[in-house]
């Protein structure tokens, strides 16, 4: 039999008077389930999950509220309601939690989830790799692509809030932090494509992520041998004020140190973050939200062994290094956000931001290696051992970048809203200051002759006949420094309307949005663009039997170059990169229904885009190199499909299926696969306990890729080189062990009293030891002059025990 709790959800509050003081003593029923808020206002009440209720509030001095709402299994819902005694102040008020990802595309994904899936990376982006139309092939990275796109096409907010990411990273163990802090998350919605007017001019997606505002104190703690965290929720006396802040500590050597190179790795990753809320009145609101991560990266590998080849010709390659890397990216950002609502149908948003961000990235890097066949004789004394040394060399790589940028925005948004209709609109003004100075070399040598620049070589075809006179040069050598600033000023309009036909639903959205942004500095000054961007979505459920919601979505999408596209591959800026152009349409699915006796979802959907102007791209590892023209076409097709409910009773689990193909054709040279050409994606995120212990559970985190166009020289031409990574294939696996949960485990001991939460976890990452690479080091053979690809692995399996905690 299904235990009681696994159908259940909870919603809490707080109840305030016209005057913003807490209400005690207010009855809250649903059903036969009866509560009282506290002297502070806060009430909480458990109540059946996936059916639609009735919360009724009642006070002897105050006016009735109704609220009816449906809710999923597990999920935390806050209310928050003002009473008083004028039966017009509100009347009966519908909450539908599910109607936002019905009608507009949008993906909501439960921050319980979120915290409690297993990942090398835990957090938001480790979820939205199970989905579909996203893609990662790498697990220290939480950058992702999205249906064809790259790692600088995706929106990022965070309380309305556009949010950014250092610039300089190459790799993924030295990314840290990504910047949403899980522990403070109210609401996640993603968007995959076909989005509204409203977000920004980005190309492939939008993450809307919500921060809660406390209404009582509170604490959560998680600690693990990846590092750990603490946030704390903090509320006055009156209610007027709340705070919620969160600390965050990583150190990746655990995972870093699972890879083929021995090193001596020293990271510190380090954030706290806060979000600051006052209630001047019920009209009235101010807020907060900042930001200071330091992330500091000391890196001296030492030692490098690889295995590849064949069971009839395995070959090693063995690498002994000297030197160190070291780098340091230190941001700070602050937001201050005021909404102001004079009426019942009109609100004001006024949003401030400011961005800094200070980044080194200084090494040097000398790495001698060895390449030789192994004895694969089973009965010979050295097997195993490398019997043939087949090329020797060495690789010297240095760098000292250093960037400075600040980033700042003010924005004026409006609300209007009246009978069925919604009208929106947003005008914003940002200032990007970035100061950025390269020097970045490589010199290469293959016994004992130095390896000649790729751009060199003409110089040399006639030797030995004719006797090279030209320069000595490095085999790479970039160069560059830029003091740029960019001014843009961008807006939309948007409305949207609920209507129906007949005894069908129907939703309708439709927007524009605009950018005007110009280039200046280092004696340059670009062309002044502008760039206007029509879309609309349209939504319709049937009267149907069986429960489906029909969509189609679509526009102009533009992307203004943002600085890391306006570099060209030899480090200088060039001003007049124009926005890449992508046309949207999307067609999908929703389908309800009803399986075992429990819900489930099934969403599918198809997609085109077309793009012009395109600004290609090489991506090594999470770096992205731009050749700042827009000489090329593009497009992306593919379908979405995800399965998603109820697998297991009282839990949500997941099965996603993806296929995509986008290609780009240069210069009209032709179409060939773009660096993020997916093909087929393969997720799963999936949900258990034990029937008979329901406080151990299981998580489960599944993704298959296949291999991304990639692993050819940086300097190759891709219309020469189309090669292909193997496969990524991982499942990470987590085990944990519920001892209390504040609704049904309480805690049996009197030092455990005030805990709402305990559980200890146990993960396992990369379950079944697959080899993943992420990219190919390129060494000669001196005898037979062929060049090897020597796959640079990602981590091997890993486990690690997770502690946390709530207050």
């Amino acid at each position: 039999m299904m235990p009681v709790f696994a159908q259940t959800a909870r919603v809490k509050g707080i109840v305030l008077d016209k005057n913003n003081l807490a209400v005690s003593d207010v009855n809250v029923t649903a059903s036969d389930l009866v509560t009282q808020t506290n002297e502070n206002g806060y009430y909480t009440l458990l109540v059946p999950a996936n059916k639609k209720i009735t919360l009724i509030f009642t006070h002897i001095s105050l006016k009735k509220i109704t609220v009816s709402l449906s809710l999923k299994t597990n999920e935390q819902y806050e209310f928050n309601l003002f009473m008083n005694d004028q039966q017009e102040q509100m009347g009966e008020v519908i909450v539908t939690t599910n109607e936002k990802r019905n009608t507009t595309g949008v993906t909501t994904i439960s921050p319980e989830m979120i915290r409690k899936i297993p990942g090398a990376n835990a957090g938001i982006e480790n979820i939205l790799k199970t989905l579909a139309g996203v893609n990662s092939n790498n697990e220290l990275s939480t950058q992702y692509a999205v249906r064809g796109g790259n790692y600088d096409e995706n929106l990022v907010y965070v309380n309305e809030i556009e949010v950014y990411r250092p610039f300089l990273i190459r790799s993924g163990q030295q990314e840290g932090l990504s910047f949403t802090n899980t522990d403070l998350v109210k609401n996640v919605d993603f968007s995959a494509g076909g989005f509204q007017a409203k977000f920004g001019d980005k190309l492939s997606s939008v993450l809307d992520i919500t921060y809660r505002v406390p209404t009582n104190f509170a604490a959560t703690m998680e600690a693990s041998f990846l590092g750990g965290s603490l946030a704390i929720d903090a509320v006055s006396k009156n209610k007027k004020w709340s705070a919620i802040t969160g600390v965050r500590y990583r150190n990746n050597s655990l995972l870093v140190n699972s890879q083929d190179t021995e090193t001596n790795y020293t990271p510190s990753f380090v954030d706290i973050q806060t979000n600051i809320n006052y209630k001047a009145s019920a009209k009235w609101q101010w807020s907060f939200l900042g930001n200071i991560s330091q992330n500091k990266y000391d890196y001296s590998p030492l030692t490098k062994q690889t295995k590849f080849g064949t069971i009839d010709n395995p070959i090693t390659l063995s690498v002994f290094y000297e030197g160190q890397e070291k780098d340091k990216y230190d941001t700070y950002f602050g937001a201050l956000k005021t909404t102001y609502k004079p009426t019942e149908n009109f609100t004001l948003k006024l949003i401030t931001s400011l961005f800094h961000t200070q980044e080194q990235e200084h090494f040097d890097i000398l790495a001698q290696y060895r390449l030789g066949n192994v004895d694969a004789n089973i009965g010979s004394d050295t097997y195993g051992d490398v019997n043939y040394t087949a090329g020797i060399g060495s690789q010297y790589s240095h760098a000292r970048n250093d960037l400075d940028a600040l980033i700042a925005n003010i924005e004026l948004k409006g609300i209007h809203d009246w009978n069925d209709n919604v009208l929106e609109w947003g005008v914003k003004y940002t200032r990007e200051s970035i100061r950025d100075r390269i020097i970045e070399w490589e010199v290469i040598d293959s016994a004992g002759f130095s390896v000649s620049a790729p751009d060199l070589d003409f110089l040399k075809k006639d030797e030995p006949y004719t006797i090279y006179s030209g320069p000595l040069a490095p085999y790479q050598n970039i160069r560059a420094k830029n003091f740029n600033n960019i001014n843009r000023f961008s807006g939309y309009i948007q409305w949207s309307k609920k209507s129906s036909i007949g005894n069908s639903e129907i939703w309708y959205n439709a927007g524009m949005r605009f950018h005007n942004w110009q280039v200046s500095g280092n004696a340059i000054n670009g062309d002044n663009q502008f760039v206007f961007s029509p879309r609309a979505q349209f939504a319709i459920k049937p009267d149907w039997e069986k429960d489906m919601v029909f969509k189609i979505s679509g526009g102009v999408y533009h992307q203004p170059p943002f600085y890391r596209e306006l570099r060209a591959a030899d480090g200088v800026v060039q001003p007049n990169v124009k926005a890449q152009q992508s046309i949207h349409i999307v067609l999908s699915n929703d389908y309800s229904f009803k399986m075992w006796s429990r819900p489930f979802k099934l969403i599918s959907e198809v997609y085109y885009k077309t793009l012009t102007d395109v600004n290609t791209y090489t991506i090594d590892n999470v770096r992205i190199r731009y050749a700042a023209s827009n000489n090329a076409k593009a497009y992306a097709q593919g379908i979405d499909i995800r399965l998603n409910g109820a697998f297991v009773p009282g839990t949500e689990s997941w099965f996603s299926f993806g296929y995509l193909k986008t290609e780009e054709n240069s210069a009209d040279r032709g179409f060939i696969a773009r660096p993020t050409d997916q093909r087929l994606k393969f997720g799963a995120l999936f949900q258990d306990y034990m029937p008979n212990i329901p406080s151990v559970k299981l998580y489960l985190n599944m993704v298959y890729n296949t291999g991304l166009p990639g692993g050819s020289p940086a300097y190759a031409d891709p219309y020469l080189y189309q090669n292909r990574l193997n496969d990524y294939r991982r499942v990470d696996v987590g085990f944990s062990k519920v001892f209390i949960d504040g609704a049904n485990l309480k805690p049996n001991s009197t030092l455990f009293k005030n805990f709402k939460e305990l559980a200890l976890g146990f993960e396992i990452f990369n379950l079944f030891n697959n080899q993943n690479a992420i990219t190919n080091t390129f060494v000669r053979d001196v005898y037979s002059k062929n060049e090897y690809a020597i796959p640079n692995y990602m981590t091997t399996r890993v486990f690690n025990i997770k502690l946390s905690a709530k207050l």
